[in-house]
């Protein structure tokens, strides 16, 4: 029987050793800080940004939301979060992704202190990542290595095969995984044999954004699956055949109206894997834990220069 990979759990574990941190800045006369911009009209940023204020509140870190106007330039994004750089209180800026079109996220990620970068996608922080220096992480990877660890999977001198190879998940977390002493293997679109490569994973990390693409010729019995994928899938012939005619997914199909499903078969995975990470429930908890860590640590390091000054 597979383990279950709960990231709920985990997230419950990261976010109470959260607690006493921003316990101990509050006494030292600090709160942390989070901004975030909430840019354009997208539903599902809208509910990840909610969720991530309810966090902060929740482990009393004070939050700014931001929504500039639906036609705001790059130019004027970048003039609010060079504010943000300059307000001492406010130890981590996060604009929300995906940005509208109209605007170029590059030149906005490049405007935030990296100091203050929470997300860890700043060449500079991406640098200390490559360099095995210490930094702000990528929230994501970070969480997936907290979920190994925490759940005792061995990494050192095991294969790691990551599908993707994004700046958000793929490139970091195959950094991650190699300074935990892994040998790791990046797989993308144009790898010929992909299932042969990820037959072979003792560690397997999908983060590609394909439904239920790697199916049970992808998985090497025993492997621990890392499956990053959030699909929504509104067909509901899609979902029957993903979920083999299940009576109860198809149920909750029909009251949903949709499922979401990762990127590799959950059906599949069950059957083969040693353990792996639902979809939902698994690598998504971690997340927001994980930028609640990179607030505090940012606000310690924040407080510590500003007792050295």
């Amino acid at each position: 029987m597979a383990i279950v990979l709960d990231g709920n759990r985990i997230r419950d574990e990261i976010l109470a050793e959260c607690r006493p941190r921003v316990d101990a800045l509050a006494a030292a006369g600090r709160r942390p800080g989070l901004a975030v911009i909430l840019a354009g009209n997208n539903p599902a940023s809208e509910i990840y940004v909610r969720n991530k204020i309810k966090t902060c509140q929740a482990l009393g870190i004070y939050s700014e939301k931001i929504v500039p106007a639906a036609t705001a330039t790059t130019e004027e994004v970048i003039e609010l979060v060079e504010s943000l750089n300059n307000r001492p209180e406010i130890d981590g800026i996060l604009p929300q992704l995906p940005l509208p079109p109209q605007m170029d996220a590059k030149r906005v990620q490049l405007a935030v202190s990296p100091d203050k970068d929470v997300d860890g996608l700043h060449p500079l922080n991406l640098g200390r990542l490559a360099a095995g220096l210490p930094g702000l992480r990528p929230c994501t990877p970070a969480g997936i290595l907290e979920l190994l660890k925490r759940y005792r999977i061995p990494i050192g001198g095991k294969h790691a095969v990551v599908v993707g190879r994004s700046d958000l998940v793929g490139k970091p977390v195959a950094l991650l995984l190699m300074h935990q002493h892994a040998t790791v293997t990046i797989c993308h679109s144009r790898t010929p044999n992909l299932a042969e490569v990820c037959a072979r994973a003792d560690i397997l990390v999908a983060a590609m954004g394909r439904p239920a693409l790697l199916t049970r010729d992808f998985i090497k019995p025993g492997a621990t699956v890392i499956d990053v994928g959030t699909n929504r899938i509104s067909y509901r012939a899609e979902a029957a055949r993903i979920f083999r005619d299940s009576a109860e997914k198809l149920a909750e199909f029909d009251r949903k109206g949709s499922l979401l499903v990762g990127d590799v078969d959950p059906m599949d995975v069950a059957e083969i894997a040693g353990a792996y990470t639902p979809v939902p429930g698994g690598v998504g908890p971690l997340t927001i834990s994980m930028l609640m860590v990179n607030t505090i640590e940012a606000a310690e390091r924040n407080l510590g220069r500003a007792c050295s000054a």
